[in-house]
C-alpha cells in the first residue's frame, strides 16, 4: 500500500458519518454479519446506471475495507448499460494514492488496482449481470437513484440496499471537478471503513 493511501484512508476514517446514512449502513453490516455467521461467502455487487463512477469507487472501496480489517470479501460491480469506469474516477482513485494500471486508450478499458502483491481488483464497465458477476448468493447495493428506481428486480439477490451517492458527474469540466471526485471517494471510503471496522469488532 502505497503511503499517499495510507494517509487517505487515515483521512476518510476521522471522517464524521451523517447520521442520516447510519440505517442503510447497517442493513449491510447486518447482511454482511449474517454471512460469517452461516460461514457463506461474502459477494457485494455495487449497481449504478452505468457502472462508470460510484459503483466502481464502491467496489474499490469496500474491497480496501474488508481488506483493512482481515476480511476476505467478493466484491463486484455492475450498470444497466456498458460504458467505462470514468478517467476522472479513475484520476481521482490515483490521486488518493491506488496504484492502477490498464489501457486507458480502450473505449471500456480494463483497469487493475493494487493494494498489494497478493490482492488486486479488477475494474471495468459492465452489466449488472455480467458472467463476472455473482448469479446468486449476493447482495445488491444500489448507489444511484436511477438504478434504483429502474430496476425493480435483480435475479439471484438475497439482499437489497439501497446505499445511494451523488454523482460527481455534476462537475465534470468544472474547476470543482477533482476535488467533488475526490470528495465523494472519501465519503464512500469513510462508509465502507465504517462497515468493516463495525463488523470487526462485533
Amino acid at each position: 500500500m502505497t503511503p499517499t493511501l495510507q494517509n487517505t484512508i487515515k483521512k476518510a476514517s476521522e471522517l464524521p458519518i451523517d447520521q442520516s446514512r447510519l440505517p442503510v449502513l447497517h442493513q449491510l453490516i447486518e447482511y454482511i454479519k449474517k454471512k460469517i455467521d452461516s460461514e457463506q461467502s461474502i459477494r457485494l455487487n455495487f449497481i449504478c446506471t452505468h457502472n462508470s463512477r460510484r459503483s466502481q469507487l464502491s467496489q474499490i472501496w469496500a474491497k480496501t475495507a474488508a481488506w483493512m480489517n482481515g476480511m476476505d470479501i467478493e466484491a463486484y460491480s455492475g450498470g444497466v448499460e456498458v460504458t467505462a469506469f470514468n478517467e476522472r474516477a479513475v484520476a481521482s482513485c490515483r490521486r488518493l494514492g491506488f496504484e492502477i494500471e490498464g489501457d486507458s486508450n480502450s473505449p471500456n478499458p480494463k483497469y487493475s488496482v493494487k493494494l498489494d502483491e497478493n490482492t488486486q481488483i479488477e475494474c471495468f464497465s459492465k452489466v449488472y449481470d455480467d458472467p463476472t458477476n455473482p448469479t446468486s448468493g449476493f447482495a445488491a447495493v444500489m448507489t444511484c437513484s436511477d438504478a434504483d428506481e429502474n430496476c425493480p428486480f435483480i435475479p439471484g439477490t438475497e439482499a437489497r440496499i439501497p446505499l445511494r451517492y451523488e454523482d460527481p458527474k455534476a462537475f465534470d469540466d468544472t474547476e470543482l471537478e477533482a476535488a467533488k471526485y475526490d470528495e465523494r471517494s472519501l465519503q464512500i471510503a469513510s462508509e465502507m471503513l465504517y462497515i468493516f471496522r463495525a463488523i470487526g469488532r462485533a
